[in-house]
């Protein structure tokens, strides 16, 4: 049998603990969530009752996963990072638990104005916990970005990229209630709720959606922008690791300077991507049915990454700095080897 899974596992143990708790309590709840689904036929607001929870669960799962690995890494200030993440896990955990208690009993865990003392309460919670959450992920980047995380160059962008864009994600998602009209919902019950705001632009909440995510197909829906900005965390990571298969293979891609402008090219881009579909839910615009400024613009803005990429492949062509396999190889180690020992971190 191979040692490389029982290496993984042993390096996935070392991260930091508050966080993959975290994790495995997401899991619980998305298998709840699953069976709820199959078992629990109530619908609130045109939606399965367990469906939140589940979107939550995977969302957050995902997300408290990526940042175990990202603390795993070489970085100065660990102790500041590593209570951040505490503060971040503890919130993150409270305000899930408030979307399942809510959704076992029928009723709404955002915007919810009853004057009853217990759903006060439970919002002055869930608020206290949304801010938390938003706070110490912008301290955790601002702690990150100024130095390089790891020995290679292109990782380090892009985890500086992700959490700039994950901070970003967060501050959109206070657009909803800034922007959503006051209405009235109804608990599973039947029960009338006055509700705050609502996240949809230009129709009402709870009408057609998109299979799972549930978006809006018949107006604007301000979760599409929030989640977009939200996982460009995922996303850049993905490219760097995309990239480093890349280089294997194709010579021009091993120097990791050229990878690190290429993540810097696909970040822009992905905030004109956040940027569009923001703009494109204010002016009340599905997702699926953007008209032709909405096309024009996304043409445009590819086109614009498509030259920028392709300037940055020519001038390390004209460059000549091809590293070799072995600084490949590296640069591999560089996304992949969380928990390995490693030269310290520097500063950019």
């Amino acid at each position: 049998m191979s040692a490389a899974p029982h290496a993984l596992r042993r390096q996935v143990a070392q991260w930091h603990r508050p966080l993959m708790l975290f994790v495995a309590s997401m899991l619980v709840l998305l298998a709840v969530s699953l069976a709820g689904l199959v078992l629990d036929d109530r619908v609130l607001q045109g939606a399965p009752v367990w469906l939140k929870p589940l979107k939550f669960a995977v969302s957050l799962a995902i997300y408290g996963t990526t940042l175990a690995w990202m603390l795993s890494l070489p970085h100065r200030g660990r102790r500041w990072t590593s209570g951040l993440a505490t503060v971040f896990a503890v919130a993150a955990f409270v305000d899930v638990g408030i979307v399942a208690v809510q959704a076992a009993r029928g009723t709404f865990s955002h915007f919810n104005d009853t004057a009853e003392p217990f759903e006060e309460a439970v919002q002055r919670v869930f608020g206290m916990g949304v801010m938390s959450m938003m706070l110490a992920n912008l301290v955790l980047a601002i702690i990150l970005t100024v130095q390089r995380v790891g020995p290679d160059r292109a990782a380090s962008r892009a985890i500086h990229a992700g959490l700039l864009l994950a901070v970003g994600g967060m501050l959109l998602g206070f657009l909803i209630p800034f922007q959503g009209k006051p209405h009235t919902g109804l608990t599973t019950d039947g029960v009338p709720v006055p509700l705050g705001s609502g996240h949809s632009v230009g129709v009402p909440d709870g009408g057609p959606g998109l299979p799972i995510t549930q978006w809006s197909t018949t107006g604007g829906d301000l979760r599409v922008p929030h989640f977009v900005a939200l996982h460009g965390f995922q996303v850049m990571l993905l490219l760097a690791l995309l990239l480093t298969w890349l280089a294997a293979r194709h010579p021009i891609l091993r120097d990791e300077r050229t990878r690190a402008h290429l993540i810097g090219v696909a970040a822009l881009g992905y905030v004109g991507l956040v940027a569009l579909v923001t703009w494109q839910a204010l002016r009340a615009q599905p997702l699926t049915s953007p008209d032709l400024l909405t096309l024009g613009a996304a043409a445009l803005l590819a086109g614009l990454t498509t030259v920028a990429c392709g300037a940055v492949l020519t001038a390390a062509r004209r460059g000549g700095g091809l590293a070799t396999p072995a600084a490949a190889r590296r640069g591999g180690e560089a996304v992949t080897g969380a928990g390995q020992d490693g030269p310290p971190p520097r500063s950019r």
